[in-house]
């Protein structure tokens, strides 16, 4: 609206995102970045209608939009004393005939009247020694704050933006310097190299602008980086270790942790409650070993203790699932009773579903690490973190793309939102998964990854099975809970988002931009071949949306029912977006 818009628009939207920039440094550097991009390669009639989204973002960049510093400002002559003055040295006019007590009065106003403005002559000549005493004492701070910031600042930047923009920046000089390695395996020991070097700067005032919540970066696990698949480019993903705090900008930024500490052994009273902050504030730290973090030694306990765990959980997960089966068939006229022997078989084929992993593969690193649940994950990063005691610790993850547009992916994602609020709010069960898009330039920016989740490419070539055997073997048999479950949930978001590329017309929906996450739903990503758009302009993709008969033999075959409810979710979807 501010660019687009009219000029009585961009004037009323001004306020609000000046008073935003003021308020946040988050929303500030957004708010720059994507103007600078939305002005880049702008022709020259609309450079002018742009000029103003230039302007704001040259104020944003030199910090001029930060919040003022309070200040006295000077107490200006009350309107009674001017107007007092101005009748004091007003001329008498001729012929006007004045007694010798007022003569007398006003020779005494106008001598009183000479000496308030030597005195005024004299504070003035104060005033301009004070002032220049204050731009020495300004010249002296801008020195001081050069010379602190002298490690993170360019041109254009201060103190309050400059660590978060230099930080941004220096994540995408690293992927523009991949690009011209050959192999992947050389990229990943370039960029493990690389972050190894920025965890040297932090813990600093910076964050992921991707994030929902305030926090400052502490540590970046290095050597968990992925180079993603791409052939041109080298996007690659990155796990970031962050402590949640309250503002950006008043909260103390973290100390650091050498990482060459030595982690204490874990004794019978840690094993009781590993949660509660005072065992977790007892832990320390050891140096990072060669081997894999997974290869950590435990003992007898330890294993019978988590044996426990995962079997109390499991048991917890398939009783709700039986009771959703229950509840689901109360619909019916005649009761329906539930052998103990059932149910029995039922937990048995549960328990015994085993968890596949993806082998790791030197041409696909990804794969391998993309399919390990997010949940072990955190876990395992954790574990041989130094800052993984604190309370407040979290892990985010993002991935950096330079070379690649993502204008137009931000665009996908408002409609993909606007998509998700309508079908809720007109009681449609389809799924959306709308990943947030930082766009930092007309060429590059980041993508907040979606965890739990590998494409069908990688599922495909890592099983060596089709869509339904491998749903067979991640959830059960046809009949059990997991794999119904994870049924109903591939028929809502197939749907959804066949919708979506029939509203958009997305092209370019080969397998490796679909994604299939643990609970079985399809994550469609890639949105760069969007409303008429395709690869090179070929146009060879004529179906609407993307529907194979892999999609259809998961959902039990066209006469099943589930194709019925994928077809009626179709229909409900489509009237509800045309309202």
């Amino acid at each position: 609206m501010y660019l687009h818009g009219s000029e009585e628009t961009g004037d009323a939207v001004k306020p609000y995102l000046v008073h935003r920039c003021r308020r946040s440094p988050d929303f500030a550097l957004r708010c720059a970045w994507l103007l600078g991009a939305l002005s880049f390669d702008r022709p020259a009639p609309a450079r002018q209608r742009h000029s103003r989204g230039t302007k704001l973002r040259r104020l944003i960049l030199a910090d001029e939009l930060a919040p003022p510093a309070a200040a006295s400002q000077p107490v200006a002559p009350s309107d009674f004393l001017g107007h007092f003055l101005n009748w004091a040295t007003t001329p008498v006019k001729k012929g006007h005939v004045l007694s010798r007590k007022s003569h007398g009065r006003v020779q005494s106003l106008k001598s009183h009247v000479q000496s308030l403005k030597s005195r005024v002559k004299s504070l003035k000549g104060r005033v301009q020694s004070l002032k220049g005493h204050v731009q020495s004492l300004k010249g002296q701070v801008q020195s001081l704050k050069g010379q602190k910031w002298a490690t993170c600042c360019i041109l254009g930047q201060t103190a309050r933006l400059a660590p978060e923009r230099e930080f941004i920046q220096t994540l995408m000089a690293i992927g523009k310097r991949l690009v011209s390695l050959p192999t992947k395996e050389q990229k990943t020991q370039r960029l493990i190299a690389e972050l190894s070097l920025l965890n040297l700067t932090l813990p600093a005032r910076v964050w992921l602008a991707t994030a929902s919540f305030p926090h400052h970066i502490v540590r970046i696990p290095h050597t968990q980086t992925i180079v993603l698949n791409s052939k041109d480019k080298a996007p690659y993903l990155i796990y970031v270790e962050v402590l949640v705090c309250d503002d950006l900008e008043r909260s103390v930024v973290p100390a650091r942790i050498p990482e060459a500490r030595i982690r204490t052994a874990r004794s019978e009273e840690c094993l009781q409650d590993e949660s509660s902050p005072a065992v977790a504030s007892e832990l320390r730290l050891c140096p990072l070993p060669t081997l894999d973090p997974d290869e950590e030694a435990w003992s007898q306990d330890d294993i019978a203790d988590l044996q426990v765990e995962k079997s109390n959980n499991s048991s917890d997960t398939i009783s709700q699932f039986s009771l959703d089966s229950i509840t689901s068939l109360d619909s019916k006229t005649e009761p329906v009773y539930i052998l103990a022997g059932d149910i029995r078989r039922r937990l048995s084929e549960q328990l015994s579903v085993p968890i596949t992993q993806f082998r790791k593969d030197p041409e696909d690193p990804s794969a391998a690490a993309l399919k390990e649940p997010w949940k072990e994950k955190v876990r395992r990063i954790r574990e041989v973190s130094p800052y993984g005691h604190f309370p407040n610790w979290r892990l985010l993850s993002v991935i950096v793309k330079c070379g690649d547009d993502l204008r137009q992916e931000l665009l996908a994602y408002q409609v993909l939102k606007q998509l998700q609020m309508i079908w809720e709010q007109e009681r449609v069960p389809l799924w959306l998964k709308p990943y947030k898009i930082l766009v930092t330039s007309a060429d590059s920016g980041m993508i907040e990854p979606i965890v739990n989740a590998v494409s069908i490419h990688q599922v495909k070539k890592q099983s060596q099975l089709s869509l339904l055997e491998y749903f067979l073997q991640e959830h059960g048999s046809r009949t059990t809970e997991g794999f119904l479950t994870a049924q109903r949930n591939f028929v809502q978001s197939c749907a959804a988002y066949c919708l979506v590329c029939y509203l958009l017309q997305v092209k370019d929906r080969h397998n490796g931009n679909i994604l299939l996450d643990l609970e079985g739903h399809i994550i469609h990503i890639d949105f760069g071949f969007i409303l008429s758009n395709s690869p090179r302009n070929l146009g060879f993709e004529v179906s609407a949306f993307k529907l194979t008969q892999e999609f259809v033999d998961v959902m039990g075959g066209q006469d099943s029912d589930m194709f019925i409810y994928f077809k009626l979710l179709m229909l409900q979807g489509l009237i509800g977006a045309r309202k």
